[in-house]
């Protein structure tokens, strides 16, 4: 008698990989084509047929289309590349701070670090640091800054609020208004990619494309 475990057949599932799916699917568009063509051929008009110029034509524009596809899977996979290299590099950030575009403040050790970015010369800064309510918590007076970026550190360690707290600056030369983006500090948890884009895991917040961060520290 023969065993069911020696009589049974093994099956192992591959996966082909992207180059050779396309392949199959240009040659599938190929077949198909072809097999229209012909049908075509023999079911022409015997008193109208169809000129040469016009079946050249049709096999320009199957052959063009072939070619965009190959094109595009092409590119598709060095984009992937890309994103799986620039992770690799992006690995050096894991433990250093960086900044972002935001208000909100990451507390670290019982100090919160932010920055901003001045459009023009002002002749007075201030930035008040504000509950996760809007409430003033403490004020900072910068004075006199020059255009360009200028950080700040926030003592935070007698802050008993149970969100994280966030800040606003109004920056005046002679009393008008100067352009201003606020800028908050965090730290590089871990880095990864998202639909073909590198993201970065801040410690305070959620992840974060990497296109956002705006400084390495």
């Amino acid at each position: 008698m023969i065993s069911a475990t020696s009589s049974a057949t093994t099956a192992t599932n591959t996966t082909l990989p992207p180059s050779t799916t396309a392949a199959s699917d240009a040659n599938a568009s190929q077949d198909r084509f072809l097999k229209l063509l012909v049908a075509q051929l023999n079911n022409q008009d015997p008193m109208n047929p169809m000129d040469n110029a016009q079946m050249t034509s049709q096999m320009a524009q199957i052959n063009t289309v072939t070619g965009i596809q190959q094109v595009n899977e092409t590119l598709k996979s060095m984009a992937q590349q890309f994103t799986s290299l620039q992770v690799l590099q992006g690995a050096s950030m894991v433990g250093h701070g960086v900044l972002v575009e935001s208000n909100t403040l990451t507390r670290n050790d019982g100090v919160a670090s932010g920055a901003l970015d001045l459009a023009g010369k002002a002749d007075a800064v201030k930035v008040e640091i504000l509950s996760p309510g809007g409430q003033v918590l403490d004020t900072l007076n910068l004075g006199a800054l020059d255009a360009g970026r200028h950080s700040f550190d926030w003592d935070a360690s007698n802050y008993q609020g149970t969100g994280e707290p966030s800040y606003k600056v109004t920056a005046t030369l002679g009393g008008n208004p100067v352009d201003s983006t606020a800028l908050a500090r965090d730290t590089v948890l871990s880095v990864g990619s998202d639909n073909g884009a590198m993201t970065v895991q801040l410690q305070g917040r959620a992840a974060v494309a990497y296109s956002s961060v705006k400084a390495i520290l």
